[in-house]
């Protein structure tokens, strides 16, 4: 009987402790909608005291990049010195502002694509031997007088995309090739060429130009020029004194309306004249301007001419695209009697290219214009 009870006892103890232990438990929270609260900001911390160290200049231009070692040790830092070409020097895409110092033994200097905005003659002191300068694609808007005092043997001088406002003045009379397209040049001083007797290529095209600008005798000394680029610049006038010795003559994109009666007739080489994206009209071209027998490629597109020019039968290249021109009469323009019976294809007119579209023509080619033109490759109309 007793153990019956001390087991009654025991059985009501364990249920009391279960359902203790429940009570206890804690219920879950149904869920919020409610956005939680943001914890509120901090207070920013105190600035740290200043120190003496020298603020950074401001500036827009990336940092200069070294070059590898060099075996050379008069090799500037900024540029590759190459142990297989002792006598160059490449300092080109390297962020330069300025022109380092250039070794002696440097015949070739590359210093294209960087920053540089002016050129002093202490950079050039000892360069001597210096015979091609590439200065192409930087800023430069000024360019030491000394400078090509240090530099007599130079022959190639490149200075095309900067910002130059006039031609520089003491250029070395040596110069083989001068190139300053792309700049801002409005102004050339008289004898800016002078003395220049080797100079064969000079290129002035996309710039500022004007008729006021050429002097009468601006071009008079360079004797040996064979390629003279003018376009894209504000001339209204064909330049004047443009040496007799010239092969290539370019006048693209001026504002020229006439050219003057004989303008070519002392040319003796000339060979390419390009005139395209002009004023020019029938009134402003004297009938026979371009009868001229070394002339060989003429482009005279996109101007305002209303008839097909008279040229040489030694004429191979002829573009007349974009003009004003109504009809083509074989007979006239062709430079020699077709009523000749001609057996010997080497003397007949040499045309082989003439391009007439974006004119108001209309096919067929008139059969005299093919039969004066034997050698007619490709007639664009």
């Amino acid at each position: 009987m007793k153990a019956g009870l001390g087991f009654c006892s025991l059985l009501v103890l364990l249920l009391a402790t279960d359902v203790w232990g429940q009570r206890r438990r804690p219920r879950p929270k149904p869920p919020t909608t409610r956005k939680p609260v943001p914890p509120a900001p901090r207070k920013p911390s105190p600035a740290p005291p200043k120190t003496d160290l020298e603020p950074r200049e401001p500036t827009d231009f990336p940092p200069p990049i070294l070059g590898p070692p060099s075996s050379f040790p008069d090799c500037p830092r900024e540029c590759f010195c190459p142990p297989s070409y002792a006598n160059a020097l490449y300092c080109e895409n390297r962020n330069l502002r300025k022109v380092p110092v250039i070794p002696p033994r440097t015949h070739y200097l590359y210093l294209q694509n960087n920053f540089i905005d002016q050129v002093t003659a202490d950079s050039f002191s000892n360069a001597t031997d210096l015979k091609w300068l590439n200065l192409g694609n930087n800023r430069i808007r000024s360019i030491e007088k000394q400078v090509f005092e240090k530099v007599p043997n130079l022959l190639y001088l490149y200075i095309e995309r900067n910002q130059l406002k006039e031609v520089p003045s003491d250029l070395p009379r040596g110069l083989e090739q001068l190139r300053l397209s792309r700049n801002q040049i409005s102004k050339i001083a008289p004898g800016a060429f002078g003395k220049m007797q080797h100079l064969i290529l000079l290129d002035l095209h996309h710039n500022r130009i004007s008729d006021s600008n050429l002097g009468k005798n601006v071009f008079k000394d360079l004797t040996s020029l064979i390629q003279l680029n003018l376009a894209n610049n504000i001339l209204r006038k064909m330049p004047a004194n443009v040496p007799v010795r010239i092969y290539q003559l370019f006048l693209d994109r001026n504002n020229i309306e006439d050219i003057p009666q004989g303008y070519f007739k002392d040319f003796t080489n000339i060979a390419f004249i390009r005139l395209n994206y002009n004023q020019l009209t029938d009134k402003g071209l004297p009938k026979m301007v371009f009868n001229i027998s070394t002339l060989l490629d003429l482009h005279l597109a996109h101007n305002k001419l209303a008839n097909v020019p008279l040229f040489s039968a030694h004429l191979e290249h002829l573009h007349l695209n974009n003009n004003n021109i109504e009809r083509i009469n074989g007979t006239e323009i062709c430079p020699f009697s077709m009523s000749e019976d001609v057996h010997d294809f080497s003397s007949v007119p040499k045309l082989r290219y003439l391009r007439l579209d974006g004119n108001q023509l209309s096919p067929p080619i008139p059969m005299e214009v093919i039969m004066c033109f034997r050698h007619l490759h490709s007639i664009v109309i």
